[in-house]
């Protein structure tokens, strides 16, 4: 337990910032899956709108740090040319 008053209060503050990230993860994670499973049924057009909004979340996620820059660009990226992959086969 913090002795300072002001350690106490960062303490409270970083609880309340943890529950708010992990929430965000979890969302992250969802919609995801959510975008793989539709590039793994070739559903191009629901697989877009799914990945334009995980583009969204993923940069926004980033600009708020609760994920790095690099790694929400990695994800888009990889999502990204696995969905073209699916459009030029169809």
């Amino acid at each position: 337990m913090p002795n300072k008053k002001a350690a106490m209060k960062s303490l409270r503050q970083d609880k309340i910032k943890h529950e708010r990230n992990k929430a965000q993860l979890s969302e992250l994670r969802t919609l995801s899956k959510k975008a793989r499973v539709l590039i793994g049924e070739k559903n191009q057009k629901e697989a877009d709108t799914a990945l334009k909004l995980l583009e969204s979340k993923l940069s926004k996620a980033a600009k708020k740090d609760i994920i790095k820059k690099n790694n929400a660009a990695r994800r888009i990226s990889r999502l990204r040319s696995q969905w073209s992959k699916i459009g030029a086969k169809a």
